[in-house]
């Protein structure tokens, strides 16, 4: 059975304070909540902290990116052994902000999947369509790519510890939201490519007013949340629908 996950992204957002007031509403607000698991993504310079903050909490954290390499001269990069000397679980691979603002094709996103589970750590790898995409009904195409380039480098035994977030582009901070059909559709074809044990999230627009539509669908476990994981009573909405459809009569994720 697989747990359903919740994990905000913040993105380049937050500073010290505010960050401490959030995790510590967030803490105190997952208490009782059975069957999600829960984690941050936050900047490179608030690991250290954060780190020191969740140690003994069931809140994980992770980063948003890494190099595709160990070590060497590359200025600025940040490697999976340093994300690992912070106790990161999860690093993102592959965000549609990334492909498109610093150009990381699917090689690029394969080998930082790699990197990243190389060293124990687990990737959330995104999928996603642009909006002319799925106007175009290329929308399996374009995640069949994507997915492929990591599988075909990769030994398929990575996915069974590895997260999978579809996240259509056109949907990211945009305040639109894909149907719940169109996500299940998107999400089933993806299941039949994956172990039964993989993860796959949903991110894109997901809101407390959503989450639980989205957490219902059978092949849905759980959300990769942006802008709503800086506010703590939003994301723990979220978190607690995530925990609701994991004991729900209808919802079977065996």
């Amino acid at each position: 059975m697989r747990n359903n996950l919740v994990a905000g992204n913040w993105k380049m957002q937050g500073h010290r304070a505010a960050n401490r007031a959030l995790l510590d509403s967030v803490v105190a607000g997952m208490a009782g909540l059975e069957g999600v698991d829960c984690a941050v993504c936050v900047p490179y310079p608030y690991l250290g902290e954060v780190a020191g903050q969740l140690s003994k909490t069931r809140l994980a954290w992770g980063a948003q990116n890494l190099s595709e390499h160990a070590q060497g001269a590359y200025t600025g990069e940040v490697s999976a052994p340093m994300l690992k000397e912070f106790g990161c679980r999860y690093v993102i691979v592959g965000h549609s902000e990334r492909r498109q603002l610093y150009g990381e094709t699917d090689k690029v996103v394969a080998a930082k999947f790699a990197a990243a589970a190389g060293q124990g750590l687990t990737p959330i790898l995104c999928l996603g369509e642009t909006l002319a995409d799925r106007e175009g009904g290329r929308t399996e195409e374009v995640v069949a790519r994507q997915l492929d380039a990591v599988l075909q480098s990769n030994e398929r035994k990575l996915f069974e510890q590895a997260v999978v977030a579809y996240e259509p582009v056109w949907a990211i901070g945009t305040g639109r939201t894909a149907t719940p059909a169109q996500v299940q559709d998107v999400h089933a074809f993806l299941r039949k490519r994956l172990s039964d044990s993989t993860r796959l999230l949903y991110g894109g627009s997901v809101k407390k007013e959503n989450a639980a539509a989205l957490f219902a669908l059978p092949d849905v476990d759980g959300g990769l949340i942006g802008g709503a994981s800086l506010v703590a009573e939003d994301f723990l909405a979220i978190v607690k629908a995530a925990a609701q459809a994991a004991v729900a009569p209808s919802q079977r994720k065996d």
